[in-house]
């Protein structure tokens, strides 16, 4: 890994963070550690990003994330269901305001029918305040042509867009 990253949106991360003096922590499955590495690119990246959790394997995730068994045996690992967990999880064992989850299959043997290579659930969690019931999570599908390195390498970018754009909509509500 070298440090040659575009840092374009995770400035724009930054920024965003900083100026609502909100967290950021990432669980990365596919991504191996790639949108930490975007996020601390910036530097500075202490004011507003926590931690990165790489949870490869199923025990990973449901150790340091809390996905159950029942998601990972009912829908696998690479599921809108999984997601969803991973990215509350994330938020919620690190105590941050956003919580954002990578899993999918890059490539280049692993797909399915109902999952080929290059499909990607990203999820973007968000803690409101306390008794505010304003805690949200989305997961949204993707599915991204390229070799595994490129698989990789647009799932950050989409994962970035998607955290900006739940950022943006937060300030909308």
């Amino acid at each position: 890994m070298n440090d040659d990253i575009d840092r374009d949106q995770p400035m724009d991360v930054a920024d965003a963070l900083r100026d609502r003096d909100e967290t950021l922590a990432v669980a990365e499955s596919c991504t191996g550690g790639l949108i930490g590495a975007a996020i601390t690119a910036v530097p500075g990246a202490s004011d507003y990003f926590d931690s990165g959790l790489t949870t490869y394997a199923y025990d990973a995730k449901r150790r340091h994330l809390g996905v159950s068994r029942e998601a990972l045996d009912e829908h696998g690992a690479v599921s809108e269901p999984v997601a969803r967990e991973m990215a509350r999880g994330v938020r919620d064992v690190t105590d941050v305001t956003w919580g954002v989850a990578t899993t999918g299959i890059a490539g280049p043997t692993g797909g399915t029918d109902q999952n080929p290579v290059g499909t990607v659930y990203i999820g973007v969690a968000y803690a409101g305040p306390w008794g505010s019931e304003t805690s949200a999570c989305t997961v949204s599908r993707y599915e991204f042509d390229g070799d595994r390195a490129a698989v990789r390498a647009k799932t950050v970018d989409q994962a970035l867009a998607d955290l900006l754009s739940a950022i943006d909509d937060r300030d909308r509500a």
